[in-house]
């Protein structure tokens, strides 16, 4: 499978991650994960040096990282850094949220993919 962080609101109302697996199946060439009802793609690009303050995730959405890298700090103080390639599903849509900070002197690239579920 294909391990990717989720970012999830507790009962408590503060921002936690959990690690998940999105497992691959079927016996063709290409396996493939199940399939999520989306509603868009979007690439973003964030400048170095940003930092965004607590905020609860706008949407449910899939964040891909294509270039760059940038930490995660859930409300409990925990943080995780992602650069190209991880894949962090935003769940903490309610709640006190998180913080974002762009690492290091490149932009932070990433894909969006809201969740229509």
């Amino acid at each position: 499978g294909m391990n990717i962080t989720r970012l999830y609101t507790g009962k408590d109302q503060k921002s936690y991650f959990e690690d998940i697996e999105l497992a691959f199946g079927g016996d063709q060439k290409i396996l493939t994960t199940d399939s999520r009802p989306a509603t868009m793609a979007r690439f973003r690009c964030v400048p170095p040096g940003t930092v965004l303050e607590l905020h609860p995730a706008p949407r449910r959405q899939f964040l891909v990282t294509m270039s760059g890298s940038w930490e995660i700090e859930a409300s409990n103080g925990v943080k995780r850094v992602f650069k190209s390639g991880d894949v962090m599903l935003a769940d903490d849509t309610t709640g006190e949220g998180h913080r974002s900070r762009v690492l290091g002197n490149e932009p932070h690239i990433f894909m969006t993919v809201p969740l229509a579920d």
